[in-house]
């Protein structure tokens, strides 16, 4: 497949004018001006033009396809079996896909369907992204997602969970430090639920098997439990405590001497969480993103997508709310695109439009460096090789 384009993002803020992409099976071949990539083509390869910009397809780093992002996710899965579960994860899969989404980090789901889903799509026999799937997410009794299947009472739980997700497909392991709102009667967003040792033993069981770790963190006690054991990513990471929202310097400057990525998993709908949390409340909760960023965190995008209000066409939306914080558009991209396939230990096989690396490409009118709302309807988006849309 040979792809040229008006432009090519090659790195940072950077373009190849009048540019082309040769691509051999999975892989991209060759990167470079238009007439000297032609050449390198064979005659009869399938040939695409667009007047656009290709750059590196994207990566939601924070998606739940267990969840259908309605008013009551957590009532519609416990409302479906497992057949009509996986039926929805495909489809949700694929709306992900063609919005431009190549990679997408799955950070819990119920009886391992993740990874049956992931199969698929790697086997080309269900269209979606390349699935980073961590199965059921470690919790306490009755705690944060219980209904996922991975409660825990004690180190040793933890561990034969963690095994057992491992040797189930496992790309990356969640564990659910902090409580949450999705989960009616469980501990308090800004609440521990699990102790520091079995937060280590997730951690050093998972890091054996050189698979990361991802917390979910809401509580500033949280955050700093997650940071001590060692993980690789901190998901939400608001700093709430009973009384507000407390950004612990000292922490943070751990979260980046360790290179700890935090995905704040923006909704596809921020805009909306004034009128939800008041709107001092939530330029409080801006402001701490703004500072985290400000500081030199290594921030990657998410959108929690199959939350109440998030679907799974959103990340360009979501991606706009840094905009809104003031980060540079080119910073933004490599929080979708490089950053987040660093984050999620694929930073030598995507994220980047460059030889060798795996052929996931997304093509857009408009130049994205300049106004992210191009990202927002994909004229093509190519997956391992594989065209899933090309509209002309």
């Amino acid at each position: 497949m040979l792809i040229t384009a008006s432009r090519v993002v090659t790195g940072t803020g950077e373009y190849l004018e009048n540019g082309a992409v040769l691509v051999d099976g999975e892989l991209i071949a060759a990167v470079g001006p238009r007439g000297e990539v032609e050449e390198q083509a064979p005659a009869d390869v399938p040939r695409f033009d667009f007047a656009g910009t290709v750059l590196p397809g994207l990566i939601d780093a924070h998606v739940h396809l267990a969840f259908d992002g309605g008013a009551d996710p957590v009532e519609m899965l416990q409302e479906s079996t497992d057949d009509q579960l996986l039926d929805a994860m495909r489809q949700r899969a694929e709306q992900l896909l063609l919005s431009g989404v190549t990679t997408a980090r799955d950070l819990g789901d119920r009886n391992g369907l993740a990874f049956t889903l992931a199969a698929e799509i790697e086997e080309g026999r269900t269209p979606g992204p390349r699935l980073v799937a961590a199965g059921a997410p470690v919790t306490s009794v009755g705690g944060h997602c219980h209904f996922l299947g991975g409660e825990v009472s004690g180190a040793g739980d933890a561990r034969e969970l963690v095994r057992r997700n491992l040797e189930a497909g496992a790309g990356v392991i969640k564990v659910m430090v902090s409580g949450g709102g999705l989960t009616k009667g469980g501990p308090r967003s800004w609440e521990n639920q699990l102790t520091a040792e079995e937060i280590g033993v997730v951690v050093a069981e998972a890091h054996e098997a050189g698979v990361p770790v991802a917390a979910h963190a809401h509580g500033a006690d949280a955050i700093a439990a997650s940071v001590a054991a060692g993980v690789d990513t901190i998901e939400h990471c608001t700093w709430m405590t009973d009384g507000g929202l407390d950004l612990r310097y000292d922490v943070l400057r751990q979260i980046i001497e360790q290179d700890i990525a935090v995905c704040p998993a923006v909704s596809p709908h921020w805009r909306m969480l004034p009128a939800i949390f008041g709107e001092q409340q939530a330029a409080a909760m801006f402001d701490l993103i703004r500072k985290m960023a400000d500081a030199g965190a290594r921030l990657i995008a998410g959108t929690d997508a199959g939350v109440q209000r998030a679907g799974f066409d959103g990340l360009a939306s979501s991606m706009a709310f840094y905009s809104h914080l003031g980060v540079e558009t080119k910073t933004i991209l490599d929080m979708a695109t490089s950053g987040a396939a660093e984050a999620l230990g694929l930073g030598s096989i995507t994220g980047r439009v460059a030889p060798g690396y795996r052929a996931d490409l997304l093509v857009v009118d408009g130049d994205p460096l300049a106004d992210l709302v191009a990202l927002r309807e994909a004229r093509a988006v190519v997956a391992a090789g594989r065209m899933h849309v090309h509209s002309s």
